[in-house]
């Protein structure tokens, strides 16, 4: 026979959860209960969330209101508590993980004066009810997400959630259409003529706006300490997908490759539900097959086949470049930057034709005259 007891749930529910059943079943309101345990409205709330406790007289008030006995709501109460403060003291760890300072610093959270970040609060956050939870709806979920890693470099899980995360409560909150893959094809040659663009203010609202026409949020978001990410795509519905975008590099070049390959997971990898990517600067990153393809792909929209062969016999020249870019309809710096990525042209070569941007108070802007 199993032992019930042992049994530990990895969530918590208040005794509120039962007494507002029990209030619908019996078709009374919140007032109605105020009323009948002649209290105010703010107690009820309370109550109902679990911030007040249950004591004997209370508990004998419900039974009188809404059913059960009084015993009953003192153990539903203490096995409450008890919950809490058994998760709690599990979540402490799990706050470590959490990059809690940077997300304060960058708008995300606030912590609260006295008390500091609390587990809730965090678990509110993620919009989940338990550290489990949470692990099985992000660690895992990154774990088994396609990775450009570096070899030098580890990310931390957590502080990568925490970057998705935000990206997906900001991209919640935007208009978009259906997913229409037919559409973000046809839209690839309007996104290329906006790398000529030098400032993020300009051409970020029209990336934006093309994009949602065709069922893609973009969200462009600085990562906190240990999210190394410069880009992410997710599914949030069958007819959404968010395109989060950290700006890694702070370059042109770096900036819309990575658009590119990330509209290329979203229109040939449609069947994996996120990828996180992590461009490497380092050498021997790991590459796997789908990122092959979409490396791939942003490497033939940005420059189609016509212009790759000129580009291959080009002089590594700065007139020379420019040109080539304005032949092409792209930003030069993006030019540099895929010679730099196919070895023909040094990594410290003429990037000062590269486009520079910063982070000032939570948008990007241009930095810089190039």
């Amino acid at each position: 026979m199993t032992n019930s007891s042992a049994f530990q749930p990895q969530w918590t529910s208040p005794p509120g959860d039962t007494i507002a059943d029990l209030l619908a079943a019996r078709r009374l309101s919140k007032g109605d209960l105020a009323h009948c345990l002649d209290t105010s409205a703010d107690f009820v709330e309370d109550l109902l969330q679990g911030r007040e406790a249950i004591t004997l007289g209370l508990a004998r008030r419900l039974q009188d209101t809404v059913g059960g006995s009084a015993a009953f709501w003192m153990t539903r109460d203490r096995q409450y508590r008890e919950d809490v403060a058994r998760l709690r003291e599990g979540g402490l760890s799990w706050l470590l993980e959490l990059p809690l300072q940077d997300m304060e610093r960058l708008g995300w959270i606030t912590s609260d004066p006295y008390e500091g970040f609390e587990v809730e609060s965090m678990l509110r956050y993620f919009a989940v009810r338990s550290v489990t939870v949470w692990r099985s709806r992000y660690a895992a979920v990154l774990q088994d997400a396609a990775f450009r890693t570096s070899p030098t470099f580890e990310s931390r899980p957590a502080s990568v959630a925490a970057w998705l995360r935000q990206g997906e409560r900001i991209a919640l909150t935007r208009e978009c259409d259906q997913w229409d893959a037919v559409a973000l094809q046809s839209t690839l040659q309007e996104l290329r003529t906006l790398t000529r663009i030098r400032d993020p203010q300009r051409f970020l609202p029209r990336l934006q706006t093309a994009l949602a026409r065709c069922g893609v949020a973009v969200v462009v978001l600085q990562a906190p300490t240990g999210c190394r990410a410069s880009g992410a795509v997710r599914w949030l519905s069958e007819d959404q997908a968010l395109l989060l975008l950290s700006a890694r590099y702070l370059t042109d070049d770096h900036f819309w490759f990575t658009v590119f390959h990330e509209c290329a997971h979203l229109l040939l990898h449609r069947g994996t539900p996120i990828f996180i990517d992590e461009h490497s600067e380092e050498e021997g990153a790991a590459i796997t097959g789908m990122e092959n393809e979409a490396n791939q792909f942003a490497v033939e929209t940005l420059i189609p086949l016509e212009h790759q062969e000129v580009l291959r016999r080009a002089r590594l020249e700065t007139f020379e470049i420019v040109r080539l870019a304005g032949d092409i309809g792209i930003a030069p710096g993006i030019v540099v930057g895929q010679l730099q990525r196919s070895g023909r042209l040094p990594k410290d070569r003429l990037n000062r034709l590269k486009r520079r941007f910063a982070w000032e108070g939570g948008a990007l802007i241009s930095r810089g005259t190039a």
